[in-house]
């Protein structure tokens, strides 16, 4: 049983690539995406539709109410009973995301102390008193690689590696191993990447294509389903901007405009997430993709960055 994983910045085109690997081997496909978990967040999170899996069996989607909260550690046991089913069914799969924790959660052993209740009480009452953007800033002292990896609206995952740092005394990040694979060592990992220009062109017309094909009105939808309940799902970009917009706190031009400028930061935190794995091959704009990966795939072993 083989595991192949692409990822990337937002709107490289992963998902299409997914597809494509997954019919050349008949794989089956895990979202690795922590914002695709949720029902009815499809348009904003440029999720597939039925149609466009072209039969592909995904997993992984939709199986979060907005009310909920996702977390890393639940993730990681999905995913990994996930793994080792189709696994005993012997087949391939296709790990395929943006949520560099999540995959990283996947491959190597990450360690998730329990919360102290204590602790995290103080933390929420310090955000209370000195705000979101002061917590992150901490977050940057303490734990600058966390910070690259954690969104700064983000206050219930700013927290938690708060939370981690003073519970163990080590950052966030030193449970994150950095070059081997210690669970799927014969995974094979694949970035796709583009140009500052191209991507940002790229996540400019997404955005607007998602305007145009009715994320507001999916929005008012999730409202009415609970989304405001939930920690994370309200913090999805386009979702969280469209949620300002209706409490009035800014103009649909001004959230679509910030909705862009929020997606191209995301994006650089991505590239720089992932450039940190040494056992990632990227794919350049100019390579023909599915057919460099079967190539490096030919060849013995892991593979590594050149």
């Amino acid at each position: 049983m083989s595991i192949y994983v692409i990822s990337g910045a937002t709107a490289t085109g992963k998902s299409d690539l997914a597809i494509a690997l997954a019919q050349h081997f008949n794989a089956e496909i895990i979202n690795a995406d922590s914002m695709q978990l949720y029902r009815g967040m499809d348009i904003g999170t440029a999720k597939l539709s039925v149609q466009q899996r072209q039969g592909i069996p995904h997993h992984l989607l939709d199986i979060l109410d907005v009310k909920e909260d996702a977390s890393v550690a639940g993730y990681q046991v999905l995913a990994r009973v996930l793994i080792d089913n189709l696994q005993k069914q012997e087949r391939d799969v296709v790990i395929v995301g943006g949520t560099g924790l999540y995959i990283k959660a996947i491959l190597d052993d990450l360690n998730f102390p329990d919360t102290d209740p204590q602790v995290r009480e103080s933390l929420n009452v310090l955000a209370e008193k000195i705000g979101a953007d002061a917590m992150f800033e901490r977050l940057v002292r303490l734990d600058p690689a966390a910070a690259i990896a954690i969104d700064r609206q983000n206050l219930r995952r700013v927290i938690r590696a708060l939370e981690v740092i003073e519970i163990t005394g080590k950052p966030f990040t030193a449970s994150l191993p950095r070059k081997e694979s210690t669970k799927y060592p014969q995974a094979r990992q694949f970035g796709l990447v583009l140009d500052r220009e191209k991507l940002s062109q790229r996540i400019e017309d997404r955005v607007d294509q998602m305007w145009e094909a009715g994320l507001v009105r999916e929005t008012d939808a999730l409202i009415q389903a609970g989304i405001r309940m939930g920690r994370t799902a309200q913090l999805a970009l386009g979702y969280a901007q469209v949620l300002k917009m209706r409490d009035g706190q800014m103009s649909e031009a001004e959230a679509k405009e910030d909705t862009k400028r929020a997606t191209r930061q995301y994006a650089r935190r991505q590239e720089t997430w992932f450039s940190r794995d040494e056992r990632i091959q990227w794919i350049s704009p100019t390579q023909p993709r599915l057919e460099t990966i079967l190539e490096h795939l030919s060849k013995p072993g892991p593979s590594a960055r050149d």
